[in-house]
Parts: structure tokens; sequence; C-alpha cells
């Protein structure tokens, strides 16, 4: 199937959870990960009518960004990965969302960056849901510290959490998944109440394998991949 055709099955399946969930399908905002794919796997994503374009490695979200510079109409660019600091001046030039802030000293250097490029910089603080110490993210503790922190940048957006499930176990990994989602929406919401941020946090989280569940907690973006670019 081509890449229009399958955005087509995912976006039906988003309709059918805003529906379960009683959600406008336009609250979720698909995000087409693209970092197995080339620039012009890219480009079909876009000319399917998915502006929003997601890549986990700094140096491919720059080669990328390139290849649209003169494209009409231009995607708006997610870093979904990790970020090092060393790259957060190239990248930034792009004025991607970066979903995967995990650090006090990553958010200072963004802000440091974003400053001296006279821009304002979204991000979404990571959380490390699954509680997996290999994996990145702030625990669910960490996260109001570090958004407390993010308050002061006056050139970081905190725009809302993004957080992954971990990998399937057991009898029940649809109702785990949900579970490890539900508890970022609670610790979206209970932010919002407490330290009286955006009307509107983003959740980021939902992937090809979990972005049903994820809906249905509440996810307004999903980082879909696989599930667009099957081919």
């Amino acid at each position: 199937m081509s890449v229009s055709e399958q955005l087509s099955i995912v976006k039906s399946n988003v309709a059918e959870a805003c529906r379960r969930s009683g959600r406008q399908e336009e609250s979720v905002r698909i995000i087409a990960v693209t970092k197995y794919g080339d620039v012009e796997i890219a480009k079909e994503a876009r000319d399917a009518g998915c502006l929003d374009l997601g890549e986990s490695r700094p140096q491919v979200l720059w080669e990328k960004a390139a290849a649209f510079s003169d494209s009409t109409p231009a995607p708006r660019w997610h870093l979904i990965g990790h970020l090092q600091r060393n790259k957060v001046r190239r990248t930034l030039h792009i004025n991607p969302f970066i979903h995967t802030v995990d650090s006090e000293r990553l958010l200072k250097a963004i802000n440091e960056e974003a400053s001296i490029q006279s821009r304002h910089c979204d991000v979404l603080i990571e959380v490390n849901i699954s509680e997996d110490q290999r994996r990145s993210g702030v625990t669910l503790l960490e996260t109001r510290q570090l958004i407390q922190k993010a308050i002061t940048c006056q050139h970081v957006r905190v725009r809302g959490l993004m957080g992954m499930a971990s990998c399937p176990t057991g009898n029940d990994p649809s109702g785990q998944a949900r579970r490890q989602f539900s508890a970022l929406r609670e610790l979206r919401d209970s932010l919002h109440n407490e330290m009286k941020v955006d009307d509107r946090m983003e959740l980021s989280m939902g992937m090809s394998s979990d972005y049903v569940e994820a809906i249905l907690e509440g996810a307004t973006m999903i980082r879909i991949g696989t599930a667009l670019f099957k081919e």
C-alpha cells in the first residue's frame, strides 16, 4: 500500500478511538516518523496530508529539513529522539518541536541557544512512564521540579509531556499500556491544576503498536512510523 493509503487507515483508527473516548478527531495530531525512510518517503507523507514529520536523530533531521527548505507546504518538524547539548545550536535553527527534554542541563542549553538566536523553542518534558532504568526520561516526581526550572527560562515554552509505554508483557498488553498512559495524563492534569500552566498541555504518547490505547487515555500527539511506512 502507498503511504497515502496507510495514512487513511491510521486516520480511520484515530477517528474511531476519538469516538470511543468522546473526543474530536482534530484533537489528535499525527506525527509521521520517517526515521527509517529517505527524503522521498518524507515527502510522500507530506503530500498525503501529514504536515507533522518526526525524526529521532538530529543529524537526519538537519538533512531532511534542508531538503524541504524551499518546499510548500512546509512541514513542522518534531525531534522525538535524544538531543545532545552539542547539537542544540544547529537543531534550533530548524525550529523543531522537541519532545525529549529530560534534564535541567539540556533545558538550560536550549534556553541559552534560543536566546542567542532570538527565538522561542517549544518543548515537551520526557517522562519515563515505564520506570525502566534503561530508558531516558525523568520520573513522575522529577517532572514537577523540571517544569519549575523551565518556568524561569524565558526562551523555552513547555507545551506538555511525552511518554513511551514499556514493551508489552503478560496477558494484557493493552491494559498495561493504558495504565501507563493514564498515569501520564493524570500527571498532566495535576500539573495544570497545581502550577497554573498552559490551558492545553500536549500529551505526546502512543506509537504504531499502541496509539489507539494512547488516544483513549488522552493523547494529543501520536508518533507513527511503521504503520505508515510498512513497505
